[in-house]
């Protein structure tokens, strides 16, 4: 009977986590067409670092308001480890990337993030996905390159190795922080890598600050104000409370969605066409995606800090 009960909390967990997941992927998605038109008129390092400075003022405050407990030792270095894979590192390396990528292309890009993230999850973790879980993952994260390759008429650009080598950093990113809100919390975790990022950001922001941004289009600084607000602190609270309910592994999988989100956003905000190719793509991953739910992964029991 405690058997059945614990195989059952495991199980509600993990819905929750995806659920969480799914919240949370929706918002990324919109996350590379807002920099896109943040950056076609405002400097990519503001953008890209201003995103996270312009947060960490609140999240400090929210820190404080929660009586949230300082983070020991070994939990800083692993805040330092979020801090430059989503804080600064995947925020720059995309801003700069984007410039010369369109949204779509950027989404399908990235959407390599489910192999990584579970890649980093099973090295970080100590979780041990299943042959079946592996092969699934690669398969979708294949069907992407493909399309890519596809795309490029058989060659990566130089922004896209810009966006790949973001992806690494922020698969890195999102592994250490689901590890880490098993013990802080998901709000905890984006905020203190938030306010760690403070010294790091402040003085390029400022240098890269001109008064001629003031006279950016409305759209440009919605873009700004999105990916500050909800890219960079909102959605990851669902985000890491999602990997640490779910696992980071199993939970990763539902970033396979995320360029097709991207595709549709893309296709609203900046007037991108979606053409057969790329849903036929997308069907493809979706499949892997439920294929993938339903191999087994092996992990630790959850301790979870409210």
């Amino acid at each position: 009977m405690q058997t059945n009960n614990v195989t059952d909390h495991q199980t509600n967990n993990e819905l929750a986590g995806l659920v969480l997941g799914f919240l949370a992927i929706s918002a990324f998605s919109v996350t590379l067409p807002a920099t896109r038109l943040a950056v076609t008129y405002l400097d990519p390092t503001l953008v890209g670092l201003g995103r996270s400075l312009f947060v960490a003022i609140p999240a400090l405050c929210l820190l404080i308001l929660m009586k949230a407990s300082l983070p020991t030792r070994r939990q800083w270095l692993g805040l330092l480890v979020v801090m430059i894979g989503v804080v600064v590192g995947f925020p720059w390396l995309t801003s700069v990337a984007m410039q010369n990528v369109s949204g779509a292309q950027g989404g399908i890009v990235v959407s390599v993030l489910p192999l990584f993230t579970a890649i980093a999850g099973a090295l970080m973790t100590g979780q041990r996905p299943s042959v079946g879980f592996w092969l699934m993952a690669l398969l979708g994260s294949g069907l992407v390159l493909i399309y890519l390759l596809w795309n490029g008429q058989g060659h990566f650009q130089g922004s896209d190795l810009v966006l790949l080598g973001a992806s690494v950093l922020c698969a890195i990113g999102y592994a250490e922080g689901g590890r880490l809100a098993r013990e802080l919390g998901g709000v905890e975790v984006i905020s203190w890598a938030l306010v760690l990022s403070i010294p790091l950001s402040i003085v390029p922001v400022i240098h890269a600050w001109s008064i001629d941004a003031l006279q950016a289009p409305w759209q440009a600084w919605g873009g700004f104000f999105y990916v500050s607000i909800i890219s960079q602190w909102f959605a990851f609270m669902f985000w890491y409370r999602g990997l640490a309910l779910g696992g980071v592994v199993r939970v990763s999988q539902v970033q396979l969605l995320q360029p097709f989100l991207t595709l549709l956003v893309a296709a609203i905000l900046l007037d991108e066409t979606i053409t057969l190719l790329m849903m036929l793509f997308a069907m493809a991953v979706v499949m892997t995606v439920a294929l993938g739910r339903r191999m087994p992964v092996h992990q630790r029991p959850l301790r979870l800090t409210n």
